[in-house]
């Protein structure tokens, strides 16, 4: 099954039930989360189950990426992850991101779009402490989790229209987190030569 519009989801997913939703959330995840969230709006699911399928099928996804990197050989993943944008500056970046601000690299890979998959393979890549990374998978899953859950439960019939918006809205978000990014890294680097030029004069 591959959603289309959302009457054609939520047809799918009540007529499969709970396990076949799961593994829907697995591959499509947000429009599987609407649809049984509609679903239960309907009293055909219960709200509390559909939201911890969706959470739990978010996090296994992070993690099954994230054992990929951390499992697989660098020569082989650096070899083929070019294809999905897996490159050894790229992963040089990463390492260098994932080891000052773990938070900060993971939810720039979560919310800028095509960078979920590489991101997440190279925080197991560079062997990134599974500890904090399932917290911040699980702090990162929350608050999408529960926007999708909304979605479909209050306004499931407008559905297709609200999530155009709301990918519109994720992208504006990830762009501003990366120029942020960005400028105080830029202003990191100035600060510091201005720190070497400022004490060059003082020891004259």
């Amino acid at each position: 099954m591959e959603p289309g519009s959302f009457n054609a989801t939520t047809e799918w997913v009540l007529s499969h039930g709970y396990f076949l939703m799961f593994i829907g959330m697995l591959v499509w995840g947000p429009p599987i989360t609407a649809a049984g969230a509609f679903g239960a709006a309907i009293n055909y699911f219960n709200i509390w189950i559909v939201f911890l399928l969706s959470l739990t099928s978010n996090l296994l996804g992070d993690v099954i990426f994230y054992a990929i990197g951390y499992w697989g050989r660098e020569e082989f993943i650096l070899k083929y992850g070019k294809y999905i944008g897996i490159t050894k500056p790229r992963l040089k970046v990463s390492q260098k991101l994932l080891t000052e601000n773990i938070g900060k690299a993971m939810t720039i890979s979560k919310l800028v779009p095509l960078l979920a998959l590489p991101g997440l393979v190279m925080a197991g890549l560079v062997k990134v402490p599974l500890r904090p990374y399932v917290w911040w998978a699980v702090v990162i899953a929350l608050p999408s989790t529960l926007v999708y859950l909304v979605l479909g439960y209050y306004f499931g019939t407008i559905y297709d229209t609200l999530e155009r918006y709301l990918h519109l809205g994720g992208a504006v978000v990830a762009a501003l987190i990366l120029l942020f990014v960005i400028f105080a890294h830029y202003t990191r680097r100035v600060s510091k030569h201005m720190e070497k030029e400022h004490g060059g004069h003082d020891e004259d």
